[in-house]
């Protein structure tokens, strides 16, 4: 089984008043299959987190450590950590002016696995992933990300992360900017790529909507750079009734 193991982590980034700590100590476990729900208010480092297991230059860690089945993550490349099998899905995507859909997946897959997917078998998977996501069969041939809307953007993202097939999702606020129908298809979307590789996910949001169709094993609370609270699916419906005000209120007091 394989396992992402955040230990103790510490990370700051580089302001203009000088260095800035965001998480201060933050700790957990993914194993293979599970999906954990990350929730917190605006600021609390929950981006830090998605963005520093990626590799992100602009976040430098302090202390602490990340491994992926035993190996140091925080050694890696960025490339490495995508090989390795760690995918993240960004917030904000960016457009990539000239590359079509289709050249960025097949060369990222060709990337990962160290050999270009055979042709036949890879057009079954690009449309499999399309049709899953109710995308026109046209959108391959468009260039990435370029005059997409925000649902489509986020469509893109699941459909990178059910070709590619890594060993762990890390889904920066994917749910941010979506209606409810298109809502609905990127959490199917998400499932189904979970049942079909055991995929852990790291799920980062602020609202518990998108929880009603991506069931979480666990929640952990950020405030302030640190976990607040963790437990169970029944912590996200608190949530929802009750907000961040108690956990802000606590921080302030620190």
């Amino acid at each position: 089984m394989s396992t992402l193991k955040i230990d103790d982590l510490h990370v700051t980034i580089d302001t203009e008043a000088g260095p800035v700590e965001i998480l201060k100590g933050v700790s957990l476990t993914l194993n293979e299959g599970e999906t954990h729900a990350i929730m917190g208010p605006n600021g609390s480092g929950k981006s830090t987190l998605a963005y520093t297991i990626a590799g992100h230059p602009r976040y430098e860690v302090t202390s602490g450590s990340i491994t992926l089945d035993g190996e140091d993550v925080l050694e890696m490349s960025v490339d490495e950590r995508a090989k390795a099998g760690l995918f993240l899905a960004m917030q904000y995507p960016v457009e990539i002016p000239g590359v079509t859909v289709t050249n960025f997946l097949r060369t990222a897959k060709t990337a990962i696995d160290g050999k270009a997917p055979a042709l036949r078998q890879w057009v079954g998977d690009l449309r499999g992933a399309m049709d899953s996501l109710k995308m026109d069969p046209g959108f391959a041939e468009r260039s990435v990300n370029e005059g997409f809307s925000g649902g489509e953007k986020k469509r893109h993202e699941i459909m990178q992360l059910q070709v590619l097939k890594p060993k762990f999702a890390v889904l920066d606020e994917t749910d941010s900017g979506l209606d409810v129908d298109a809502l609905k298809v990127v959490a199917q979307g998400v499932n189904e790529a979970k049942d079909a590789t055991g995929l852990g996910v790291l799920l980062i949001t602020h609202y518990t909507r998108i929880l009603r169709y991506i069931t979480p094993d666990f929640v952990h609370v950020i405030v302030a750079g640190r976990i607040a609270e963790e437990g169970g699916p029944e912590l996200a419906e608190r949530l929802e009734d009750e907000g961040y005000d108690r956990y802000l209120t606590g921080a302030e007091a620190k």
